[in-house]
């Protein structure tokens, strides 16, 4: 696995590392396809996600697979996709991915199968 994880440290952080602890910056190499708000594609409520927040079109929303989800790419975690843009997370996979996003494109179907599956970088 080529996730990497390093201990951020600047002065104006100082006092709130000593809080709460050391901040990890992790990245890693993932699949990343696209899914869109249809009841195909999720469930009955496609415009709820997992995380019980409302996906509206527009939003910059991801969903990660398990693994990711346990790894700390919870609900709410802010994940940029190096090239692509920043994202929250507010839905998650189903159990057979692995290392893998799904990036959220609204009812725009055909953008979401021009993006196909490509390879990117992510951090949180």
């Amino acid at each position: 696995m080529d996730t990497k994880c390093k201990p951020l440290g600047a002065f104006l952080l100082a006092a709130t590392l000593w809080l709460v602890g050391p901040v990890q910056a992790c990245s890693m190499t993932v699949t990343a396809s696209a899914y869109n708000s249809t009841v195909a594609q999720t469930d009955s409520t496609p415009h709820i996600g997992a995380c019980n927040e409302p996906i509206k079109s527009g939003n910059k929303v991801i969903a990660v697979s398990h693994d990711l989800f346990e790894m700390g790419l919870d609900c709410g975690t802010k994940v940029k996709v190096h090239g692509v843009g920043e994202f929250v997370v507010l839905d998650k996979m189903g159990d057979k991915w692995e290392k893998r996003i799904d990036i959220h494109m609204g009812k725009k179907v055909g953008q979401a199968v021009a993006w196909g599956e490509k390879k990117v970088r992510i951090s949180w």
